[in-house]
């Protein structure tokens, strides 16, 4: 697929890979709209792409769409308003981009109730509500592509990260599903699962377990290249990096192995988290 001239929809865009992300996409000549709740750093970065990015850094299409995902007892459906007004600013989408996500490291017995409705909330029920919002567009278009950016958690059920796996699992199996009933239709929907990433949104905490463990962590520019990739070769399903794309095929075939092999991990982040350490 040649991004050029394509209408894409961007949640998360203000987030440690949203951000490169949107430029990535303007420097191919996308037309973006991106969405995050932090109204000035939105701004800027549509400011700044519309200055020097698009193809050749000649200034590009970039439109600022504010929401927060966050509020969940709102009257007005914020994923369906989000999407009518990207239609309406962009003319139509073509490609709708899943990247707004929050993350918990922490004991599952310590995770609020709140908090684990809103992990659910952002990472699964969001998408699946932007993705019905945009589909009868895509239907009467009859083309488009939904991409969701999930997690190497959502194969692999990684302890201290229950609730957050679980979101994933759900992606992955909302994306699994959708693409199997869109089949007889040029819309595609493309899964990727990065592992960690080198952002803000690992806490000191995390950080240092990730450390101990000596868990690979990719920076972001390598996470945005293998996207922008996956989209342009509209796969169905793309993991990045070596080797827990290979643990994610694993723990399909055998789960249990892969338990034993999280014991010491598992054990290492519940003393960092009780203070133990």
């Amino acid at each position: 697929m040649n991004l050029n001239g394509k209408r894409i929809l961007l949640t998360g865009a203000g987030g440690g890979i949203g951000q490169p992300l949107a430029l990535a996409l303007s420097k191919k000549g996308a037309k973006l709209a991106l969405v995050d709740r932090d109204q000035p750093r939105i701004k800027a970065l549509c400011d700044k792409i519309n200055k020097i990015g698009g193809i050749g850094g000649t200034g590009g299409v970039a439109v600022a769409v504010v929401s927060d995902f966050q509020v969940t007892d709102a009257v007005v459906n914020p994923a369906q308003t989000v999407v009518d007004l990207a239609i309406s600013l962009l003319g139509g989408v073509d490609i709708l981009i899943n990247g707004a996500g929050i993350i918990d490291f922490t004991l599952f017995e310590n995770q609020s109730l709140a908090r684990i409705a809103q992990m659910m909330h952002i990472n699964a029920i969001v998408p699946i509500q932007l993705t019905r919002a945009l589909l009868p567009s895509l239907l009467v278009q009859n083309g488009g592509q939904i991409v969701n950016i999930g997690s190497i958690f959502g194969s692999i059920g990684f302890p201290h990260y229950a609730t957050y796996s679980a979101s994933k699992f759900a992606l992955r199996g909302f994306s699994q599903a959708l693409r199997r009933e869109l089949a007889d239709t040029d819309i595609g929907v493309t899964y990727i699962a990065p592992r960690a990433i080198n952002t803000p949104m690992n806490d000191q905490l995390a950080s240092e377990m990730l450390a101990k463990t000596k868990t690979a962590m990719d920076e972001p520019q390598v996470v945005v290249d293998e996207i922008i990739k996956a989209i342009e070769a509209e796969k169905q399903e793309h993991y990045i990096g070596q080797p827990e794309s290979f643990f994610a095929w694993f723990n399909g075939v055998l789960p249990r192995v892969v338990s034993v092999g999280l014991k010491k991990p598992a054990r290492i982040a519940r003393k960092l988290i009780s203070g133990k350490n």
